[in-house]
């Protein structure tokens, strides 16, 4: 039996109409199983009729031991960036597609709570990556990564050229499309559709994946997940090249850059239900059959 949880935050997809029915009649449930709810403020503007105090997303943690995530994949990518130093449990409601990382949906969502809210559900803490761009004394640029950091080209079909070096050791000088550079979290994301392999949740790795490489032999590599990995642009023809975390933050990249990415300080903690099975979901989101019965006589 886990830690109870008793003040909860609530985070919705912004913007979208669709999570209201299923916020309403989440904040009704828990205030029935007198829990203290707090919700993040643009969460609020989406509960119209409900005059509900809401405080700041960064702040969550401060008023909650459990955050409640309505929306689908994405929206738990943006609050894990945001509130992972604070070390914050996070619960994911999917009303996405696929739904890798929000585990419940909303049919099954008030008796899985009811166990979740009494302590009985799993935690696993999966980490993030960390991406410092300039020079190493006083990097212009540091954000962070849940499922992956992408260089790419962003208004024409051009290859970039850059080196690769992991831990200082040259990895490879390569002309592709880009590059993704993964968590095991990102592994079913974009790193997936570029070829890459699946990397089971609690592994210490990174996988780097070329994205349309100009050399057939230049293969996604996995790499220890302490590792440092450096992108060094070259300087005459990287124009209109951009780094995007977790498709959603992006930064240009000028001419020349030099990019690292390393696993950051903090990670993310995830909740789910008891049972808690990832090869069931890679089996149920990625469509792999069963293997069939064999007839017996």
């Amino acid at each position: 039996m886990h830690k109870r949880f008793q003040q909860i935050g609530l985070i919705g997809k912004h913007g979208d109409p669709m999570v209201k029915e299923t916020l309403l009649r989440l904040y009704d449930y828990l205030i029935s199983q007198k829990r203290d709810v707090v919700i993040e403020e643009a969460t609020c503007r989406l509960l119209e009729g409900k005059p509900l105090p809401g405080v700041p997303e960064i702040e969550l943690p401060r008023h909650s031991d459990l955050v409640i995530v309505v929306g689908g994949d994405g929206t738990l990518l943006h609050a894990a960036r945001v509130l992972a130093s604070q070390n914050i449990p996070l619960l994911g409601i999917n009303l996405g597609r696929l739904g890798f990382l929000v585990d419940l949906s909303p049919d099954q969502m008030m008796p899985r709570l009811d166990e979740i809210l009494n302590g009985q559900y799993e935690q696993e803490c999966r980490f993030l990556l960390e991406v410092s761009m300039g020079d190493e004394s006083s990097p212009h640029q540091n954000i962070l990564a849940f499922n992956d950091v992408v260089l790419h080209k962003w208004n024409i079909a051009r290859m970039i050229e850059f080196e690769t070096y992991v831990d200082d050791q040259l990895v490879n000088d390569q002309r592709s499309d880009g590059l993704i550079v993964s968590t095991p979290t990102g592994s079913t994301a974009y790193a997936l559709s570029g070829g890459g392999p699946l990397l089971y949740p609690s592994l210490n790795a990174i996988v780097m994946v070329p994205i349309c490489p100009h050399t057939l032999s230049n293969r996604p590599i996995v790499v220890d997940g302490d590792s440092e990995i450096e992108i060094r642009l070259n300087p005459s023809h990287t124009e209109d090249v951009q780094i995007t975390c977790d498709g959603q933050t992006t930064i240009p990249a000028m001419p020349g850059e030099l990019i690292r990415i390393r696993k950051a300080e903090h990670q993310v903690r995830l909740i789910h239900p008891e049972g808690y099975d990832y090869y069931s979901i890679l089996r149920a989101k990625l469509g792999w059959s069963e293997n069939p019965k064999k007839n017996r006589c």
